[in-house]
């Protein structure tokens, strides 16, 4: 799997494990093979940055649609 994401496998187990500790993932343990670990994005781990980069695009819409109304003579009349 290292490969496909361009890591080398100890580069990709380092970055596994911080983002378990950060509570992004979780790591599960098959009953088949303890060696094997699966991890899997954890329910509403992304909610907080969804719910910031959606203020930020209605931030960013309103600046660039008062500066657009400021260059077009909208708002003052320049």
């Amino acid at each position: 799997m290292a490969d496909g994401v361009g890591l080398s496998p100890a580069a990709l187990s380092r970055h596994l494990r911080t983002l378990k500790a950060s509570g992004l993932v979780q790591e599960e343990h098959p009953a088949f093979d303890a060696r094997v670990r699966i991890y899997a994005l954890k329910v509403g781990a992304m909610s907080e940055l969804k719910t910031w980069l959606e203020q930020t695009e209605r931030l960013w819409a309103e600046q660039l649609a008062s500066l657009k109304a400021h260059i077009e003579g909208g708002e003052g009349g320049g």
